[in-house]
């Protein structure tokens, strides 16, 4: 069978997205990775499934899986990318998109820019929303890491996240002590792994080693994660401009019991048609 599918990227962290709505998709894990292969296949850090809403009051329905076949919970990136999609393949008309994830609603909004704000929800931080093996909630936690004992803050924003302060993030130790964090026993469910550098208080730069993936070029929950870390800690104000090496987003904060916006382009690559 032949599916059409779209190749985009929000700041270089790159999706096959497929309109799951007219047409009937069915991906196994084997094929998720083959389709996941930069050198055998299209390519992706993951691959987001437009579906119909399970729910009348939403607009659609999103699936999010990594290129090592894996499910995922949310993606901020690549929910700018399913506002291009659904839009530019005109799926809808609205500037405003209720979309069903895996962990709740979330509302983007497209403005006339063409920059996507995100309104991704309110973060999380007791061990069990994570989840992360803790007696209770702390500002930052003390995490063994091979040699080295690093403290890190955890966040859900709907996917875990664990995000440490660095110096430099050139020469953080992203590629060493990624795959580590990523797999580590106090995080059943694994964890997205960033590292912040405080720039000012109104700018951070950020790599994100992600969960199932490996490094990417950006990542927009990732984004979230540390601004909300950086904000609990004392040290970011709340609208931060965040620097990955794809490019930069915006994101605010204005505190506890309040969600988080993200907003960043969007853009799209090519389309395409493969066999599956």
């Amino acid at each position: 069978m032949k599916l059409k599918f779209s190749k985009m990227h929000g700041l270089g962290n790159d999706f096959v997205v497929i309109d799951g709505v007219r047409q009937t998709v069915h991906l196994t894990a084997e094929r998720l990775r083959q389709l996941g292969d930069r050198h055998t296949g299209v390519g992706f850090d993951q691959l987001l499934l437009v579906e119909a809403p399970q729910a009348a009051e939403n607009d659609f329905r999103y699936r999010i899986f990594n290129n090592d076949g894996s499910e995922v919970e949310q993606c901020g990136n690549g929910a700018r990318c399913f506002v291009k999609f659904v839009t530019e393949q005109k799926l809808t008309n609205k500037r405003a998109i209720r979309v069903e994830t895996a962990k709740g609603v979330i509302v983007p909004m497209l403005d006339d820019s063409g920059l996507i704000t995100v309104d991704m929800g309110v973060p999380r931080f007791a061990p069990l929303d994570i989840p992360f093996h803790a007696e209770g909630d702390a500002i930052t936690h003390p995490l063994q890491v091979g040699e080295h004992s690093v403290d890190i803050s955890v966040v859900s924003m709907g996917n875990p996240h664990a995000v440490q302060v660095v110096d430099n993030t050139d020469t953080a130790p992203v590629a060493e002590q990624g795959p580590l964090i990523e797999r580590h026993s106090r995080f059943p469910e694994r964890v997205n792994a960033g590292f912040m550098q405080i720039v000012g208080r109104g700018e951070i730069r950020l790599r994100v080693y992600e969960r199932g993936a490996g490094e990417t070029l950006a990542c927009g929950t990732g984004a979230c994660a540390a601004v909300v870390a950086g904000i609990r800690r004392g040290l970011l104000d709340k609208v931060v401009r965040v620097h990955t090496r794809g490019g930069d987003l915006t994101i605010s904060w204005g505190g506890p019991g309040l969600p988080v916006k993200m907003t960043g382009p969007a853009v799209t690559v090519f389309n395409g048609e493969i066999d599956v």
